[in-house]
């Protein structure tokens, strides 16, 4: 607050900007911050996992073009969880529909990288293996093997 009164004594003092920047607009501190920002986080509450899985297949489900696909995918992926298997089955029927082979495998690897095990990772490959074959998607590491 102590910024606030400083900016706001400064306003008062008359000190002016150059004449290059002269702005029609006063500077004062009721003008230099927002409080919109303030505001938009009040607005999402938390969410539970349910509601967040009930979210996301909407998303995926209204999805019509590659970049909704890889905007919902890129926002699904940052939380810090791991989307549940209807959730990656509604991506993965999303990307088929907009055609985006490339972002279908690489919904495996962005969960590869979010489990915390190899077993976790094992467990959705076999939760997710029928909709893998009815798509056609291969895995990353079945395409491009490792050479040792």
């Amino acid at each position: 607050m102590s910024f606030v009164r400083a900016a706001s004594r400064v306003a008062r003092a008359g000190v002016r900007a150059p004449a290059h920047r002269a702005s029609p607009i006063a500077w004062s501190a009721s003008r230099t911050f927002s409080q919109s920002t303030v505001r938009a986080s009040d607005q999402h509450a938390e969410e539970t996992f349910e509601e967040f899985t009930a979210r996301y297949e909407k998303e995926f489900d209204r999805v019509n073009d590659v970049f909704e696909l890889q905007r919902n995918l890129n926002n699904c992926f940052a939380y810090d969880l791991v989307p549940s298997p209807s959730v990656i089955t509604a991506a993965l029927r999303a990307a088929r529909r907009v055609n985006d082979f490339p972002s279908a495998v690489r919904v495996f690897e962005g969960i590869k990288f979010k489990v915390e095990n190899k077993g976790q990772y094992d467990e959705y490959l076999q939760e997710l293996e029928s909709i893998r074959e009815e798509l056609g998607i291969p895995l990353k590491e079945a395409m491009y093997p490792e050479e040792k």
